[in-house]
């Protein structure tokens, strides 16, 4: 592999690329935090973490997340609001209330939503 390429992380010839874990979940996918109580549409996914570590030493020891897994960018909302929301692939299971999510961000990157997942809207598919 050629380890010049503009996109690929330079690294030396003997040092091998981290691996990256596979995403559970997908752009559209309702999901639920498996510890507190929110719910919300993915909007963007993150190969591993990618915050301030700031954001990352606020979380208490005991609750961190490994930081070698996807990050997803969440349109969360709770009984009180809505917002958004950065969370780990293993604080995420599938929403299966087939309700949909009410968060006032959603039309404008998503259309419809069918079989318990928001579909992207055109101009935002790549």
């Amino acid at each position: 592999m050629d380890r010049s390429h503009p996109l690929l992380p330079h690294t030396d010839a003997d040092t091998p690329l981290p691996a990256v874990a596979h995403a559970n979940f997908t752009i559209g996918d309702v999901v639920r935090h498996r510890m507190f109580d929110f719910r919300g549409v993915i909007f963007d996914i993150d190969p591993v973490f990618a915050n301030t570590d700031e954001w990352y030493d606020a979380i208490p020891q005991d609750l961190r997340p490994r930081k070698d897994q996807p990050f997803y960018h969440l349109l969360a909302e709770n009984g009180d609001s809505s917002y958004v929301a950065y969370v780990s692939q293993g604080n995420l299971v599938p929403d299966d209330s087939d309700e949909p999510v009410d968060h006032p961000a959603l039309s404008g990157l998503f259309t419809d939503y069918q079989d318990g997942r928001y579909m992207l809207r055109r101009e935002h598919r790549h």
